[in-house]
């Protein structure tokens, strides 16, 4: 795969000198438990990073979780030893969340080898591997160069323009029960974006694990009949686990940044609340 590493891989190159591991476990509910489960125990040489670092000043627009100036984004991950000579490997505890957040701002800032660690943490517990409470001093950074690829995140606007068009689709990647505004425990208005069609980013894994390339292909088969392919979530962050995979099987997706969150802050814009 072209964006994520296997446990066996990872294993084999632990103590590589030109790799970063960075862990970026998160809990929504708690947004301790990330830093409290690193400091209990973690994999060795790795680094923790927190989600709440990834997420910018939250304003009347742009969602819940707007991305963070991207200059402190820098200068966090060049203190966490990344640099343009080293790949980077990033986990959390497997359903690849807040570690596709952190490959994909990554991406967006121009760093070249970035991976995700399939399985996350617990399937490296589960295998027996090297874990460690040490809190692990970053390796030495040589520093970053910002190459922001603009193109691959898009606003309201861009969401509003591409609505009805024939090659065009947006791709909503919400449970179903919140799509079809059957529940909303989280926004304060429930449904979707009008013609969006449903992706639960869960529905990507078998027991935590990521499907493999074959099943993939058949998931996202009908998405290749599409030129723009628009990605959200609720507040941009569990979408980029579709925006991962689908990378991974050859789509070019978009990630609407503000999503579901940014998307209801707009009274004009519409709604749906069934299929």
């Amino acid at each position: 795969m072209k964006n994520i590493v296997s446990i066996d891989w990872l294993s084999e190159n632990l103590n590589n000198e030109d790799l970063v591991i960075l862990d970026c476990r998160f809990g929504m509910n708690d947004p301790q438990y990330g830093l409290n489960a690193y400091k209990k125990s973690h994999i060795n040489n790795a680094v923790y990073i927190d989600l709440r670092d990834l997420t910018g000043e939250v304003s009347e627009h742009g969602g819940r979780h707007p991305l963070p100036l991207m200059d402190e984004f820098i200068k966090m991950m060049e203190n966490s030893g990344v640099d343009e000579e080293k790949a980077v490997v990033i986990y959390d505890d497997g359903q690849l969340a807040p570690a596709s957040r952190l490959w994909f701002m990554s991406k967006y800032i121009g760093i070249k080898e970035v991976y995700v660690l399939n399985g996350g943490f617990k399937a490296w517990v589960e295998r027996n591997l090297p874990v460690t409470d040490k809190v692990n001093e970053p390796k030495e950074s040589n520093g970053l160069t910002m190459k922001i690829n603009s193109k691959l995140i898009c606003d309201v606007e861009y969401v509003r323009e591409n609505l009805n068009k024939e090659a065009s689709i947006i791709i909503d990647s919400r449970a179903r029960e919140r799509y079809l505004a059957l529940e909303e425990p989280i926004d304060k208005k429930a449904g979707h974006i009008p013609g969006a069609v449903n992706y639960f980013w869960k529905d990507n894994f078998d027991n935590l694990e990521v499907k493999d390339l074959n099943a993939l292909n058949e998931k996202f088969h009908e998405l290749k009949n599409y030129k723009k392919l628009i990605v959200h979530c609720g507040s941009g962050v569990s979408a980029c686990v579709n925006v991962l995979l689908m990378s991974e099987v050859g789509l070019k997706p978009i990630l609407y940044l503000g999503s579901w969150s940014d998307w209801i802050s707009y009274e004009d814009n519409e709604v749906i609340c069934e299929k």
